[in-house]
């Protein structure tokens, strides 16, 4: 199975992006299930239109290769996150642009790690309902608790769609460089998406936790908050951000689903191939 159900696959050579499913959750804390993630988004996609009728063109054609899911470290999220690193280097020295499919979050600070080296300028742009923020998380610096605490040490990050913090990360936020934007900042103020991403240009990465949108449509997370982000709210975000930005990769994390309920999968699925259509618009 590859993203999209493309038919005949698409080479490596010949692909604008690269699709890498890492279905690990380890240090998941609530729900586990995000190790089945990439391949129900993979599933779901399957059964996609390949024609985007918001762009009005047929995505695919740049190029989409689905790599082999990335085997699994289970010595702990330190050695994933090596082995994440490691994986999307190899793809960014292709210049190509991995799309990583989680999975809990703690992966993505592997994704962003490679793309730093090559992209010195890079600065991150996180969707999540979570600041993340904490120093570390149950014994280990290297939790989906403390993702965002360890990009922040290396890129500057913005965060969108927050709505759940710890006391450790309200201690932390006033003391460091990360612009935090609530859920509510979204959903209360017109030009919230231009507010945001006035402070980003050149290289960004994107890496969306699903569970910035609201529980009510997507339950399917390991922790849902209410009060979240809806559809258009993140493609607008999206839209935005592309347009303004070279985005030199992103992840789709924290997907965990539910046996019977497939709307989750599809919209993820979705999600990743209509924010591929504005990369390449």
């Amino acid at each position: 199975m590859n993203f999209g159900g493309i038919y005949p696959a698409h080479l490596l050579r010949d692909a604008l992006f690269v699709v890498v499913p890492v279905g690990y959750d380890l240090t998941s804390t609530y729900q586990p299930g995000s190790r089945r993630g990439p391949a129900a988004i993979i599933e779901a996609s399957t059964n996609m239109e390949l024609y985007d009728e918001e762009l009005k063109k047929e995505t695919y054609l740049a190029g989409i290769h689905t790599t082999l899911p990335l085997t699994i470290d289970s010595r702990g999220p330190k050695n994933m996150i090596n082995a994440v690193r490691k994986k999307i280097a190899k793809v960014a020295a292709l210049n190509k642009i991995p799309v990583m499919l989680g999975g809990e979050h703690s992966i993505s600070f592997g994704a962003v790690q490679a793309l730093k080296e090559k992209y010195p300028e890079l600065k991150v742009l996180q969707l999540d309902a979570h600041a993340d923020l904490r120093e570390s998380y149950q014994g280990s610096p290297y939790s989906h608790a403390s993702v965002a605490r360890r990009i922040a040490e290396i890129c500057p990050l913005i965060q969108v769609g927050i709505r759940s913090i710890s006391k450790e990360d309200a201690d932390f936020l006033p003391q460091s460089k990360v612009k935090s934007y609530s859920a509510d900042f979204a959903l209360e103020n017109k030009d919230w998406s231009e507010t945001i991403c006035k402070d980003l240009n050149g290289d960004v990465f994107v890496t969306i936790d699903l569970d910035v949108f609201d529980p009510s449509i997507m339950p399917s997370t390991g922790t849902p908050e209410p009060g979240g982000l809806y559809w258009r709210d993140v493609l607008r975000l999206l839209k935005v951000v592309s347009s303004s930005c070279k985005i030199r990769g992103f992840d789709v994390v924290e997907l965990a689903p539910i046996p019977g309920i497939v709307a989750p999968d599809f919209m993820a699925a979705k999600l990743i191939y209509r924010f591929m259509g504005y990369i390449t618009s």
